[in-house]
C-alpha cells in the first residue's frame, strides 16, 4: 500500500503542481478520523461499533489470527481463504492440554477419567490437575510409594548423627544407653536410648544431612535389667537447621498431633506420617513412658527427588557428542590424539583418554550440557580418571543452570544463600553422587571445578526427569 500512497501524491503533484496540497489534505482527513473515532468511543452506543469496525478491518488486512482469538495460549492457524481479496474468514484454534472449545475457552475437567491412584484425591486446576495423595504414596498421580527404611537399623545413619537430650547411665556409670543404640532390633546387653531419669523433656534426634521426605516411623522399647521400658506415646518435631523446630500436626488441627507408641519392650508399632515431613532434622519427643524413656526405632521415608533421578543420557549416549562443550580441553603431551575432549566426559567411559580434562587448571574452566529440552534436574554424579597412571579428579565443584546458554545463575545454599560448593571425589574411579535440593528445570547446565587433584578431570551423568 506504500507504493500506492505515493502513487496517488505523485498524480495529484501533476495535476495540480501545489505539494502542500497532496500532503497536508490527506493528514487533516486522518487526523480528523481518528479524532471522531476517539469522540465515538466514549459513548457507550457506539464503542461497540467503533470497535467492530476496527476488528474486521484488521482481519481484512492481517488476517483472524490477529489478535488471536484463542484463549488459555491456544496457537490459531488460517485454514482457508473466503475468495475475497486479502479477507481471511476460516481459522481453527489448536488449544494447549486441559482446554477445547473453538476458542479454547473450554477447562476440560482432567479429573474426570480418574487420573490419582492409591486412594488419591483429584483436584481439577485449569489445563490440569492435581492429587492429594494419602501417606506413603507420592508422585504426580500417587503412583510412588515412598516407603524405603531410611538407616538407623541396617546403619546407613551413622552415630555422629544421632543425639540426644540426655543418657541414662547405669551400674554405677558403666552402662551408658546413648542415642546412637537407639536402632531398631538391636542386640545386646545395653541395646537402646535412654534418657536421664532427671531429664522432665527428653528427646532424640536424627539428622538426615539433607532434606528428606519423612512417611512414617517404626518404634520399639527395650529391657533393662529385667524391667521392660518403652515410649507409649510421643510427639514428632521437625526441623531444616536444627535450630527452629515444628511440632508435627495434622492438617486443619491446631493442637499437636500425639502418635501411640509402643505396649511392650519387644514389640514394633508404625505410625505414619500424613501428610509427609519434609525436613533434614527429625525429633521424637517421648510424651509418656513406662518405667523409663527407651527407644530403638527406624525411620520410614524416602529422597524428595524419588521418581526422578533417571540418568538423562552421558552414559548412555542419549546425550550427543555435539550436545557437550567445554571452555578448553587438555592435550597430553601436546598431542592431537591423546586430546581429553567434553565428549569423553561420560560415567565409567573406558580407554586412554576417557574424560573431560580442562587445558587450564583455574576456577574458570567449565563443561557445558546442552539438553534437548528443558528437564527438572535434580542431582549429578561425577567420577574421576588416570592420564597415564596420574590419579586426577575435581574434588569440589558448582553448578550453573540457564535457558538460553547466555544467561546463567549458580545453584545457591539453601541457608546461608551463597553458592552452593558440592562435595567431588576422592580418587579416580569411584562415583560420587550429589541431588540438588531443591531440583531446578534447565536446558542448560554447567558443570564449574572449585578445587582438583593433579588436573581437572571428570567423567560424569546427570540425574533427573522431563517433569
Amino acid at each position: 500500500q506504500i507504493t500506492e500512497g505515493v502513487s496517488e501524491i505523485s498524480e495529484c503533484a501533476l495535476a495540480s503542481s501545489i505539494w502542500e496540497y497532496c500532503i497536508f489534505v490527506p493528514f487533516i482527513a486522518m487526523v480528523i478520523t481518528m479524532s471522531l473515532i476517539a469522540i465515538l468511543r466514549v459513548n457507550p452506543v457506539f464503542r461497540l461499533y467503533v470497535d467492530v469496525a476496527i476488528e474486521l478491518l484488521t482481519v481484512s488486512t492481517a488476517g483472524p489470527c490477529i489478535p488471536n482469538p484463542c484463549k488459555n495460549d491456544g496457537t490459531c492457524e488460517v485454514i482457508a481463504n473466503s475468495g475475497r481479496g486479502d479477507v481471511f474468514n476460516e481459522y481453527v484454534c489448536k488449544c494447549q492440554p486441559g482446554f477445547e472449545g473453538a476458542h479454547c475457552h473450554i477447562n476440560v475437567n482432567d479429573c474426570a477419567n480418574q487420573p490419582c491412584k492409591n486412594g488419591g484425591l483429584c483436584r481439577d486446576l485449569d489445563g490440569d490437575y492435581t492429587c492429594h495423595c494419602p501417606s506413603p504414596y507420592i508422585g504426580k498421580q500417587c503412583q510412588l510409594r515412598c516407603i524405603s527404611l531410611l538407616g538407623m537399623e541396617e546403619g546407613g545413619i551413622v552415630e555422629s548423627q544421632i543425639s540426644a537430650s540426655s543418657v541414662h547411665s547405669g551400674i554405677l556409670g558403666l552402662q551408658h544407653w546413648g542415642p546412637e543404640l537407639a536402632r531398631l532390633n538391636n542386640q545386646g546387653l545395653v541395646n537402646a536410648w535412654s534418657s536421664a531419669p532427671q531429664d522432665s523433656n527428653p528427646w532424640i534426634e536424627v539428622n538426615m544431612q539433607k532434606k528428606m521426605r519423612l512417611t512414617g516411623i517404626i518404634t520399639q522399647g527395650a529391657s533393662r535389667m529385667g524391667t521392660a521400658e518403652f515410649v507409649k506415646a510421643f510427639k514428632v518435631a521437625s526441623s531444616f537447621d536444627g535450630k527452629s523446630y515444628t511440632v508435627y500436626r495434622v492438617d486443619g488441627q491446631r493442637k499437636d498431633k500425639v502418635f501411640l507408641g509402643n505396649t511392650d519392650n519387644d514389640g514394633t508399632k508404625t505410625n505414619l506420617f500424613d501428610p509427609p515431613i519434609v525436613a533434614q532434622y527429625i525429633r521424637v519427643i517421648p510424651v509418656v513412658c513406662r518405667k523409663a524413656c527407651t527407644l530403638r526405632m527406624e525411620l520410614v521415608g524416602c529422597e524428595l527427588n524419588v521418581g526422578c533421578t533417571n540418568p538423562l543420557g552421558m552414559k548412555s549416549r542419549l546425550i550427543s557428542d555435539v550436545q557437550l562443550t567445554a571452555s578448553s580441553s587438555f592435550r597430553t603431551w601436546g598431542i592431537d590424539a591423546f586430546t581429553w575432549y567434553p565428549f569423553y566426559a561420560r560415567l565409567d567411559k573406558q580407554g586412554k583418554t576417557n574424560a573431560w580434562a580442562a587445558a587450564n587448571n583455574n576456577r574458570s574452566e567449565w563443561l557445558q550440557l546442552a539438553l534437548e529440552k528443558p528437564k527438572r534436574i535434580t542431582g549429578i554424579i561425577t567420577q574421576g580418571a588416570k592420564d597415564f597412571g596420574v590419579v586426577q579428579f575435581v574434588s569440589a565443584f558448582k553448578i550453573a543452570s540457564s535457558d538460553d546458554g547466555q544467561s546463567w545463575s549458580i545453584v545457591k545454599d539453601q541457608i546461608t544463600r551463597t553458592d552452593k560448593i558440592f562435595q567431588g571425589n576422592i580418587d579416580n574411579n569411584t562415583h560420587k553422587k550429589n541431588l540438588f535440593e531443591p531440583p531446578f528445570f534447565a536446558r542448560f547446565v554447567r558443570f564449574l571445578p572449585w578445587e582438583w587433584h593433579e588436573r581437572i578431570t571428570v567423567r560424569m551423568e546427570l540425574l533427573g526427569c522431563d517433569d
